[in-house]
């Protein structure tokens, strides 16, 4: 696994994020399950860490406690690339001010016992907001060194486009990567709260055009449709899959037309003796745009699978037969 360079990053950065949302168990209520669940989680940002993934996603909403406890211990915050996120709407407001954001930046630091983050993103858009209270408030945090990259996660192309229009205009840092969902699979429906954009499927190929000509990297998120294509069941066994799947896999991704992709993606794993989530990861890393998917893995020998996708070659004519292009 081969790391690489971006563009305001500092650090080199691995092609596969491990995702910390699930690390800590909702269902953790006395102190020792609690205890017992952040040494599993440990376990496995230490069997990340160990095979090369050097970038770790979280949010104000998730994650940025253990990340940095577990960083503080092992002492490695210098080795790491962090993503966080900021401004995610509550159940009673959306949050995209600049109160919010300075009040989950500093927060965030808290957490994760870090004064910088290489990576900082809006986790969510309003389009009430005008872009040019949001690009000016990043760019204070960029000019006082809080964040590195600037970001955006579940905005539309068009949005992102007149931010960095206003950016440019004004001489300052744009936003220069994106956290969308993108996967083998189409979402059809909104599995969260807020609004959810999808780079997936026939009708999202203009905004795909518009990643490629801007150079926007992507951090996918959901970048096996939320367990769809996890392997836990097979392409004919949709009642099963309702079992399996949570209500925002379900709500997102359970379609006639996926099914039939998980199918084809089941075929050619046999050919080329691996699994169907490699099979996946890979078809994204043969896309034409800077693909970085976002995977929160429960076990170490799923961190290597995840790893191995990355070896694996589809053909031109393959990676369009797994998308229902041929």
């Amino acid at each position: 696994m081969q790391s690489k360079k971006m563009p305001y990053l500092e650090k080199e950065i691995s092609p596969i994020v491990f995702g910390t949302a699930n690390l800590i168990l909702a269902g953790a209520a006395t102190e020792m399950q609690k205890k017992n669940s952040r040494s599993c989680g440990f376990a496995l940002l230490d069997a990340a860490f160990s095979a090369g993934i050097n970038c770790f996603d979280c949010a104000a909403i998730y994650g940025e406690e253990i990340l940095g406890e577990w960083m503080e211990q092992r002492g490695i915050r210098e080795k790491i690339v962090v993503i966080s996120k900021c401004a995610h709407p509550n159940e009673r407001r959306n949050r995209v001010t600049e109160s919010d954001i300075l009040y989950d930046i500093h927060n965030t630091s808290i957490k994760l016992r870090s004064d910088f983050i290489d990576i900082y993103m809006l986790h969510r858009d309003d389009p009430s907001v005008p872009v040019s209270k949001i690009v000016d408030t990043m760019n204070r945090l960029y000019d006082a060194r809080k964040i590195g990259v600037l970001g955006v996660s579940n905005w539309t192309h068009q949005r992102l486009q007149e931010a960095n229009n206003y950016a440019v205009r004004y001489g300052l840092m744009p936003f220069t990567v994106s956290s969308p969902h993108f996967s083998l699979a189409e979402q059809i429906g909104n599995p969260w709260v807020g609004q959810c954009v999808t780079l997936s499927g026939f009708k999202n190929e203009a905004a795909r055009k518009w990643y490629r000509e801007n150079n926007i990297s992507v951090f996918a998120y959901s970048a096996l449709a939320r367990g769809f294509f996890s392997g836990r069941f097979i392409s004919y066994e949709t009642e099963k899959a309702k079992t399996i799947l949570d209500e925002a896999g379900i709500k997102g991704y359970y379609s006639a037309d996926n099914f039939e992709r998980l199918r084809r993606a089941e075929y050619l794993a046999r050919i080329k003796q691996c699994t169907v989530p490699q099979i996946s990861l890979a078809w994204l890393f043969c896309q034409s745009l800077v693909v970085f998917p976002v995977i929160t893995s429960s076990k170490e020998q799923h961190i290597w699978d995840n790893i191995t996708a990355t070896e694996i070659i589809l053909s031109d004519e393959e990676v369009k037969w797994l998308n229902l292009e041929g």
